[in-house]
Order: C-alpha cells, then sequence, then structure tokens
C-alpha cells in the first residue's frame, strides 16, 4: 500500500478530535462532610436512590457503546495488517487535563467506523431537508417564499446592520414559534375566522428532535441522500479542478503568466478603488441576477440566448486571448544554470612529492574550521565520483580549471597561502617557522591606494607546506522534476 497519494488533500497531521460533552453527573460537587462519615453512612449513601440511579444510568451509557463481535475483531486484524498504524506522539508542550478528559484522537478502527456512520446517517437528515428547502426556494417551487427572500435580501443589501438581527430573527420564528404552537395546538374544529388563542396552560408535549430508527425507511432516505451528495461532491469537485487547475497550474505557463498578470493588476486597483465602488448596488443586482435565472423561464431565456449569440463568439474571443498572449507574454525558453566548484586536494607525502588525496567542496585552507579542530577533509577520492547536486544535472560535458586562483582566494580572504599565478594555479600552504607569524603583506601604493593581500605569491623559496589545491568549475542547469522523480 503507498504511503500516501502524491497531490492530493489529505489530513496527515493529527487525527481530527473527537469531542465528548459532559453531563452535569459527571463531576458531582463532594462535600466535605464525606471524609468524616462512618461506614455506615456510607453503605446508606451508596445504596441510595440517587446513587442506584447513577450506576444504572452508567450501565446505559455504556451499554449504547459499539460492541465488538468475533467477525468484527478478525476483520480489524486483517485491516491492521494492511493499513499502516499511525503512532501517535506525545503532545509538545503541557496538556490540559480537563480538555484531555473530554477529547480523544482515537485511530481508525472497523467496528467504531461503522457505529459512527449509523449514527450520523441517523442525524444527518436535518441537513437534507435545509438542502431540499434551499432547492426550492431558489427553483421558485413556491414564488411567494423566493420573493420573500428577496425581500429580506433587498433590506440586507440596502442596510447591513440587519444582519445581526436575522439569527435571533430565525430562532424566534423557525424554531421557538413552532415550538410554542406543538405545545399549544389549535382546537380541532376551527374556522378559519377563529383567532388563536394563546391563553390556557400546554396541552401537548414539547417538540424533540430525534434520530431515526435504523432499519426504518427514514434510515434509508438518508442513506439515499448521503449517496447521492457524495455523487454531487465528486461531480462538483472534478468539475472545478478540471476548469481552475489548467489556467492557474502553469501546464501553459503563458496562459498561466497572462492571468497571474491580469489578477494582480485587479487586486491592485481594487486595493486602491474598492472605498469607491457602490458595494451595496453590486450586492444587490447580483444577488436579484442570480435568483431570478433559478426561474424556469429566464433560464430557458438565458439557455436560448447564450446558444444563439454568446457561444459562436467564444472562440473568437479566445483567439484575440490568445494572440494577446502570444504577442505581449514572452517567457525565458533557456533553464536555469549555474556555476558549481570542486577542490582538488593533494598533500605532499614523506619523500616530498605530490600526491592525490581528495576532491573537496572545502579549500581545506589553514583557518577553516574543519583544519583547527584537526578533521580530515571530506570528499571522494575520484574525479568521476562527484555528482551533481540534487535537482540539477550537468551542462557542460567536463570540469574546467579556474585560472583565476587569485580571486577566489580574495573573495574567500584565506590567508597564510601561495599562490601560482602560472602554471596549473596551485595554491600552496605556506611552511612557517616557530616564531614567525602569518603576516600581512601589503604592496606599493599604486595611484595613492593601498592594496591589502592576505596571499603571497609564489616565490620558489621552498616555504611550502604540507597541503596544496586547485579549483575546478563546471556548470549546471535545472532538473525536470519528472525526470528526477524517474532517477530516484
Amino acid at each position: 500500500m503507498d504511503e500516501f497519494t502524491a497531490d492530493a488533500f489529505v489530513n496527515r497531521d493529527d487525527p481530527l478530535p473527537v469531542v465528548n460533552f459532559p453531563s452535569n453527573e459527571d463531576s458531582p460537587a463532594v462535600s466535605d462532610g464525606d471524609g468524616h462519615m462512618g461506614k455506615r453512612e456510607r453503605i446508606k449513601k451508596n445504596l441510595s436512590a440517587t446513587k442506584l440511579k447513577e450506576k444504572l444510568h452508567d450501565v446505559g451509557g455504556r451499554a449504547s457503546e459499539p460492541k465488538q463481535t468475533l467477525q468484527d475483531r478478525m476483520f480489524a486484524k486483517i485491516l491492521q495488517q494492511i493499513i499502516p498504524v499511525e503512532e501517535m506522539g506525545d503532545v509538545v508542550g503541557g496538556t490540559d487535563k480537563q480538555s484531555s478528559k473530554y477529547v480523544t484522537r482515537p485511530g481508525f478502527s472497523l467496528p467504531l467506523m461503522t457505529y459512527n456512520f449509523r449514527r450520523f446517517n441517523s442525524r444527518i437528515g436535518v441537513v437534507f431537508v435545509f438542502q431540499n428547502r434551499l432547492i426550492r426556494l431558489f427553483s421558485w417551487k413556491v414564488p411567494t417564499h423566493t420573493l420573500s427572500f428577496l425581500a429580506v435580501y433587498t433590506f440586507v443589501c440596502l442596510d447591513p446592520y440587519i444582519l445581526a438581527v436575522l439569527p435571533i430573527a430565525a430562532l424566534l420564528f423557525f424554531v421557538m414559534v413552532p415550538s410554542f404552537l406543538v405545545r399549544h395546538p389549535p382546537p380541532p374544529a376551527s374556522l378559519a375566522t377563529d383567532v388563536y388563542s394563546i391563553h390556557g396552560p400546554p396541552i401537548a408535549p414539547p417538540p424533540n428532535v430525534k434520530p431515526v430508527n435504523e432499519l426504518s425507511k427514514d434510515f434509508f432516505r438518508n442513506m439515499r441522500d448521503l449517496q447521492n451528495s457524495m455523487d454531487d461532491f465528486s461531480n462538483v469537485h472534478d468539475q472545478m479542478v478540471a476548469l481552475i487547475a489548467p489556467p492557474t497550474n502553469f501546464s501553459n505557463e503563458p496562459v498561466s503568466s497572462a492571468i497571474f498578470l491580469l489578477l494582480f493588476i485587479t487586486g491592485c486597483s481594487m486595493f486602491l478603488a474598492s472605498h469607491i465602488l457602490p458595494w451595496r448596488a453590486i450586492f444587490l443586482c447580483t444577488g436579484w441576477a442570480a435568483i431570478c435565472l433559478g426561474h424556469p423561464i429566464c433560464q430557458e431565456a438565458f439557455l436560448t440566448t447564450h446558444n444563439d449569440h454568446l457561444r459562436p463568439r467564444e472562440r473568437q474571443a479566445q483567439g484575440w486571448f490568445h494572440e494577446w498572449i502570444d504577442h505581449d507574454i514572452v517567457l525565458d525558453s533557456a533553464p536555469e544554470t549555474r556555476e558549481v566548484e570542486i577542490f582538488e586536494l593533494q598533500r605532499r607525502s614523506s619523500n616530498r612529492e605530490w600526491e592525490g588525496w581528495i576532491f573537496s567542496s572545502s579549500p581545506f585552507d589553514p583557518l577553516s574550521s574543519s583544519r583547527i579542530s584537526g578533521d580530515r577533509p571530506k570528499g571522494t577520492p575520484f574525479f568521476e565520483d562527484v555528482q551533481a547536486p540534487k535537482g540539477w544535472e550537468w551542462s557542460d560535458k567536463k570540469w574546467t580549471l579556474d585560472l583565476l586562483s587569485r580571486e577566489w582566494v580574495e573573495e574567500r580572504m584565506i590567508t597564510g597561502v601561495e599562490i601560482e599565478t602560472e602554471g596549473e594555479r596551485w595554491v600552496f600552504d605556506i611552511k612557517y617557522d616557530d616564531l614567525e607569524q602569518i603576516e600581512v603583506v601589503e604592496s606599493e601604493p599604486s595611484k595613492g591606494k593601498g592594496i591589502r593581500k592576505d596571499w603571497e605569491e609564489s616565490s620558489g623559496l621552498g616555504r611550502k607546506g604540507q597541503w596544496r589545491r586547485r579549483r575546478w568549475i563546471r556548470r549546471v542547469k535545472r532538473r525536470l522534476i519528472g525526470k528526477q522523480m524517474e532517477r530516484t
């Protein structure tokens, strides 16, 4: 089984928490006199009606938890061999004991998944009812309802402060008033002209939202709607990816660059001119137009207009857009290139001959940290084993000796070395006597300015130290990601 799927949105962090809402009985108050009770008083208290009721409540709560049969356990064991178990590490920092008591992060379990799906399916009906009513509202099934919504939407657009009143009004008119009518129903035989009386005590039990029974028709209706909702989400997701991804993921760099440029210019313009735009009128007209397009007559007229007038000109507009891209959007076709370096280190043997030692990324100069700490230079003994940096590949066919040894020594501010300005361009360590120190040699002033040097030119006086190095360079270019994944 693959460890992960590339380019997919998946929660690879901690599992989503499961919140358990405690009841009032979960944290009973402990009186100060309980510790001083005698044995007889404690037995009487444990056998009281309240304690027995709490114990029965706990037993009932445990009985409602999912039970694992032998078949479920065997299937869970098989799944554990297939699905890798993600070990949860300790939470960094302190933890709140009170919150950890009610928040858990269980791993994948087939019995728990089945149990939670049954609970979810028996309670998800309210979402489907709300979705169905929204569809009926915006498809003009009952025109008076849609017009009423448009009236409320108009008031909100003209005075946005009404948004603070909408949740309260929805709670009053859609929750509390229907609940009151259930508890105080009208008489069975009433005329249309009778006035509804609000006097008298409640004569009906209060309404309560209950989950549907399993294996009932409502349970399978919820499963049907859940199945269709999953299909709708998958279709909308695929359609949105097919519509948005190609012009925005730089698969076609000229098109994506043009869209990026237009969005950037639009964003800068909106940043400067957003306070000038009449947002109330914009939202009002946009909302009315969107809701009116849901009317069957408007839909038919819109589709006819689109097929007769807009669709024939879509290709013409796309042709103008691509012509502008080809004329004004210019991209770099050459890949990015850089120069890499490697230092060839040689060491003087006991018979005063130079022998090849290693190819290293560091010059291993006398004052380098690895040299001072007594470490050996790191690298590869063979030139052919030098690899390009990760994500890059060779652009040149072979290495080139850097003839400008003085420049790279000065760039690194290397001291205590002797440079060959001709020949093979070796940079030698200078062998100093015990009483001699590394001094800075200053040349004669030239044109009124002194040039400071931290190195010496080779004089052939036999002051060469134990190490010498020279620099090789080679150009690299960026490697294609697909090509790099194939190699790895």
